[in-house]
């Protein structure tokens, strides 16, 4: 795991352009992807085809063999990258070649076959510029797509001329570009072998499909007797009209280009005419008769993969770059923190759990903090927080087999003793919480004595600079308990679920919540009701989740059943019941409870749209406000309802675009990735700063944006459902 003075120095080196050049290309996705009435059609076609692609695997490797023999030329199939490396050296040996040339291929990577061949005194040269320039370098990418994000253009610049001494000093970026032009295209004309990846292999044709920014992979193929195309057998999918959503979804992903500078579609060995590079005026000329093509097709785990029924949505991937872009930590600190041997970013964990293998996944598993953000970015829809939460919980149990939850004869709690004792405190927060109500005032004083922050911060690794939640002694059960209910003639009835911060520390926004939805005619109930299962969750203690989330249907469920709905102030506790139940629950307690649940906000909107007055409400006339929305509430996009009620009710509210505030729950407390989270957080601070807001209050929804915002401005936020109750 990276430590927190490697993550310091990241973000201290490479933070900036990495921030810079990720935050760009997530804005150009949403431009992107808004041109495209039918964007999620796309992706839902592109996830169906890789699903049924995945599932029908082994019969479509053995027709895409029979495709590629039946054109002339070669597949061979990989069990492992020791497999696959010996069968390119023989090819490249067969051809007694000096140089390789090679586009640029994340499976190659895997696979480390330069290493391979330079052991054998072959010379290989990258042709794509960010390969080039990590080569040249002599460092590993750091993300999916543009490998060397990390680095600006002043030291590319310095790299080259203090590697090439050019006649003039290169700086500008067209400068560097022709140079590094002139210097591949003077290797690529030497070489005898090209190497190339592929985005996709069709089985009916034996048609690869390469999407890329640079003409390099068609040079590399074009210049070269012999090609060889590395690619994961998750690569294959049925037929070319398959390609559609592919080539679609793929550059707008990943880049925001609707489409990338070339989408090369090759059915080798074919007879196609190529440019002599040594002089633009000759005329095209053929291949030559013994042109070789060898398409590896690597495994290295993959199939086990494919078995293995949590990770195998990993294999759906088509390495966009997506989750990436969108990740606020990997905006930070990119892929030499957030990744492992071969890949980065979200999707990373799942590839290095199944190639590498769990001790290499859990050096960056960490960072992934659950926001759900990347979900709604990924083309193909691959939930990818579970796969990194399932990875966790395997980290934690030391167990690389799927295994089941609740091993018969164990507790929850008990299955998940192997986890951490830090994540088995924030996973257990239940029971912090009933404890420090039950003691406070006395918990609160005793936590913030100097001797408990030390021992917190050595024992549990919770960082001092970070301000502790404050128990109340009457909760927001206690307080509903005591008081009749306000509503004579209710026109609908709801349990308010109370999720452990609104219960135990910010209770006010809970009797807000009350007050609120009485006065529009709703009766109200709080009952008793276990955590929603987040925290053990977001731990990876997913037996202990499984458990929580039991427990929250069987005390709901008497309520649903009587008539009542589900309204949740705390986004992250909706979100489970919407969405991460579905994992841990049977299909009918999922249903149930989802179908039946909302947000408070969502709740409200939805009684002033039926006829509820919004003159029962406190009403302002023309205040200005500043409003944040919680990540899952946007990733389940009901952040519009909160800005609606709040402008029904008299409010001029300016909306963050910020998208994540860094806190995450517990990790913002964690001292190892302190300064990481305030580094995200920085973006909102200075949005909040600006000009146009700065004298502004600032409202939130999430108890970790409020948490963070109130770290982060000296004027303290509040939950926007306590500006509306009267």
């Amino acid at each position: 795991m990276a430590t927190a003075d490697e993550l310091r120095e990241l973000m201290r080196t490479e933070g900036a352009a990495v921030a810079e050049n990720t935050q760009g290309f997530n804005t150009g996705r949403y431009d992107s992807v808004a041109d495209l009435a039918d964007y999620e059609d796309l992706k839902q076609a592109a996830r169906s085809i890789k699903e049924d692609a995945i599932a029908d695997l082994p019969d479509l490797l053995d027709q895409l063999t029979d495709t590629v023999e039946a054109n002339g030329g070669t597949v061979y199939i990989a069990d492992d990258a020791a497999d696959a490396n010996e069968y390119i050296r023989d090819v490249v040996d067969e051809r007694a070649a000096d140089r390789v040339v090679k586009s640029k291929s994340m499976t190659s990577e895997e696979i480390e076959v330069n290493e391979a061949l330079e052991a054998d005194g072959v010379d290989v040269v990258e042709t794509d510029l960010g390969e080039w320039v990590l080569q040249v370098a002599d460092e590993a990418p750091s993300h999916i797509v543009a490998p060397a994000i990390h680095k600006s253009r002043e030291s590319i610049a310095d790299l080259f001329n203090e590697r090439f001494d050019p006649d003039e000093p290169l700086e500008t970026a067209e400068e560097l570009t022709r140079f590094a032009r002139e210097k591949l295209g003077e290797q690529i004309i030497d070489a005898e072998v090209g190497i190339t990846g592929a985005n996709f292999v069709t089985a009916d044709t034996g048609t690869m499909a390469l999407v890329t920014s640079e003409g390099n992979a068609r040079k590399t193929v074009a210049a070269t007797d012999t090609h060889v195309a590395v690619a994961g057998v998750e690569k294959v999918i049925p037929t070319v009209g398959d390609l559609h959503p592919f080539i679609e979804l793929i550059g707008r992903s990943g880049t925001g280009q609707d489409i990338t500078s070339y989408v090369s579609l090759l059915t080798p060995p074919v007879d196609t005419p190529v440019v002599d590079f040594t002089d633009d005026e000759t005329p095209l000329s053929a291949f030559d008769a013994d042109r070789d093509f060898h398409l590896v097709l690597i495994d290295n785990g993959r199939l086990e993969m494919r078995d293995d029924e949590h990770l195998r949505e990993t294999l759906y991937c088509i390495r966009c770059s997506a989750c990436s872009n969108s990740c606020a930590n990997f905006q930070s600190v990119g892929g030499h923190a957030f990744g492992g041997e071969t890949y980065s970013g979200g999707i990373a964990t799942g590839w290095e759990a199944g190639i590498e293998g769990l001790d290499v996944a859990e050096e960056f598993n960490d960072l992934c903090t659950g926001c759900t953000r990347c979900v709604n970015a990924c083309p193909v829809g691959i939930d990818i927080p579970w796969i990194n939460t399932v990875v966790r919980d395997r980290i934690n149990r030391d167990k690389d087999a799927p295994g089941e939850w609740l091993v018969d004869g164990l507790t929850p709690d008990e299955e998940d003793d192997g986890a951490p004792l830090q994540k088995r405190f924030f996973g257990n927060f239940e029971t912090v919480a009933k404890l420090g109500s039950a003691t406070a005032p006395v918990s609160n004083w005793l936590a913030e004595t100097t001797l408990a922050r030390r021992s917190m911060d050595r024992i549990l690794g919770i960082d001092p600079r970070r301000d502790l939640p404050t128990f109340e002694r009457e909760t927001l059960v206690d307080w509903a308990a005591a008081r009749d209910s306000r509503v004579d003639d209710p026109e609908r009835r709801a349990v308010l679920y109370p999720d452990l911060y609104t219960n135990h520390v910010q209770v006010d926004r809970g009797k807000a919540a009350v007050k609120v939805l009485e006065s529009l005619g709703v009766d109200v109930v709080v009952p008793p009701a276990p955590s929603s299962g987040r925290a053990p969750l977001s731990q990876g203690m997913v037996a202990t989740a499984t458990d929580h989330a039991e427990r929250v249907t069987e005390t709901l469920s008497p309520h649903i059943e009587d008539g009542r709905d589900v309204v949740v102030i705390e986004p992250s506790d909706h979100a489970m019941f919407t969405r991460e139940y579905e994992r841990l629950l049977d299909e009918a307690a999922f249903t149930d409870i989802a179908e039946n649940s909302y947000e408070v906000f969502e709740y409200v909107f939805g009684l002033l749209d039926n006829g509820a007055s919004v003159d029962s409400l406190s009403t302002v006339e023309g205040a200005e406000i500043a409003y944040h929305s919680h990540c899952q509430q946007r990733t389940l996009g009901l952040e519009a309802h909160t800005v609606a009620v709040l402008e029904d009710c008299g409010y001029d509210v300016a909306t963050s675009d910020v998208e994540c505030c860094g806190m995450a729950g517990s990790f913002g407390y964690k001292s190892d990735y302190y300064e990481l989270s305030m580094d995200v957080g920085d973006r909102l601070r200075t949005q909040l700063r600006d000009d146009g807001v700065q004298e502004r209050p600032v409202v939130a929804s999430g108890t970790s944006c409020l948490e963070q915002i109130d770290a982060l401005l000296e004027r303290q936020p509040r939950h926007p459902i306590e500006l509306l109750a009267t």
